[in-house]
């Protein structure tokens, strides 16, 4: 099985914001990604997942622990 297969389908999180930024700050992916993830390839999902994980900026790779309030 590849590693592609190992992913959910698409890196969404429910937390769009491609209306108003150029990339979603929930997923990462740009706004040109998210609205043609369906139409992708296999090998351009494999790169928009790669490039994501590569960046981290998405609220998807955010450490929940450190985005607890400490009291």
């Amino acid at each position: 099985m590849s590693e592609l297969h190992d992913r959910p389908d698409s890196p969404c999180i429910g937390v769009c914001s491609t209306l108003f930024d150029d990339v979603c700050k929930g997923c990462g992916r740009t706004a040109y990604e998210v609205s043609n993830w369906v139409f992708f390839t296999e090998q351009e999902k494999a790169a928009v997942w790669e490039r994501i994980i590569r960046e981290g900026t998405g609220m998807r790779f955010c450490d929940s622990s450190s985005t607890t309030s400490q009291t």
